[in-house]
C-alpha cells in the first residue's frame, strides 16, 4: 500500500506534503511554507510527525522548520551541500543517500537549477516525486542559481521515472505555467484539454497538484525541448535540446 499523502495549502501560494505510514505511525513532511497549517493538519489526522524533509533554502520553504521541530521533536533531513544555509540538520543528504518512512525507502535526487543545492525526494513504491520548485506543475522554477544545462539534465532525471509517477511540487502555479506553455507549444490538443482543465479545478478552489508525470510529459515545455514542433515554434529547429530548453527558460522570465 502507498503511503498516505496529504497536499497541504501554505502562504498564499505553497505546499508541503504530509506523508504517512499507518503501520508504524511516522509521518513526514516535506518543506515548511509555515507551521500553522501543518499542525493543523497533523492534529486533524492524529497523526504525530516524525520527519521533515527540506527541498531547498529559500525561506518560503523553510521558514516553519525550527517552529515544527520544537513543536513536534521531529527529525530534519536536507542536503549535506546546503548544510550551511539550513535549519540545523539530523541527517545530511545526498544523491547517494536513502532513508525510510515506515517501511518505504526513499531515494534523494540532486535536483539544481533552480538552487545550485535544490534535492528531491522520490519514493518508488507509493510513486511519489517530491520536486519542490524544480519541475513544477506545467513548468519549472527560475534559475536563480543553476544554469540551464543543470535544470536540463535535472529535469531528464525525472522523465525517467515511471509515468504514473505523482510529481509533487512546491506552488500553485498552473494556471501560468500553461498559459506560457501555450506560446510555445500552440498546437498541443493535450495542452489545450489541460488548459481548461486547470480552468475548471482553480474556479472550484481545486489545488492543481500533485499531477502525474505522464501529464507532465504531454504537456509541459520544459520537457518537451527536444520534439521537433517545440523546437520549429521558438525558431530553433535545428538547434540542440538545451539550447531550446534555455530558449524557452528565457522567454517565460520576460513572460
Amino acid at each position: 500500500m502507498p503511503l498516505e499523502l496529504v497536499t497541504i495549502p501554505c502562504l498564499s501560494d505553497n505546499y508541503a506534503y504530509l506523508l504517512h505510514d499507518p503501520d508504524s505511525g511516522q509521518t513526514a513532511v516535506v518543506d515548511v511554507p509555515e507551521p500553522g497549517p501543518i499542525l493543523a493538519a497533523l492534529d486533524a489526522h492524529q497523526w504525530r510527525l516524525t520527519d521533515i524533509l527540506i527541498t531547498h533554502h529559500h525561506p518560503d520553504h523553510i521558514q516553519g522548520v525550527e517552529t515544527l521541530r520544537a513543536a513536534t521533536g521531529a527529525m530534519v533531513l536536507g542536503a549535506a551541500a546546503d548544510a550551511h544555509r539550513l535549519p540545523r540538520l539530523d541527517l545530511a543528504l545526498d544523491e547517494s543517500s536513502s532513508f525510510s518512512i515506515g517501511r518505504e525507502f526513499a531515494r534523494v535526487i540532486d535536483a539544481p537549477g533552480h538552487t545550485v543545492g535544490h534535492i528531491a525526494f522520490y519514493f518508488p513504491q507509493s510513486g511519489y516525486a517530491f520536486t519542490a520548485d524544480s519541475l513544477m506543475s506545467g513548468g519549472c522554477g527560475r534559475l536563480f542559481e543553476g544554469t540551464p544545462r543543470q535544470m536540463h539534465a535535472t529535469l531528464q532525471k525525472f522523465a525517467s521515472l515511471p509515468p504514473e509517477t505523482l510529481i509533487c511540487s512546491g506552488h500553485e502555479y498552473t494556471t501560468s505555467n500553461l498559459r506560457f506553455a501555450a506560446t510555445v507549444d500552440p498546437d498541443n490538443p493535450a495542452l489545450a484539454a489541460r488548459i481548461a482543465e486547470t480552468a475548471a479545478a482553480r474556479a472550484a478552489g481545486q489545488a492543481t497538484v500533485p499531477v502525474k508525470l505522464s501529464v507532465e510529459l504531454t504537456t509541459n515545455p520544459y520537457l518537451r525541448a527536444h520534439l521537433a514542433q517545440v523546437k520549429a515554434a521558438v525558431g530553433l529547429p535545428d538547434a540542440d535540446d538545451v539550447a531550446v530548453f534555455t530558449e524557452i527558460r528565457a522567454r517565460k522570465d520576460k513572460f
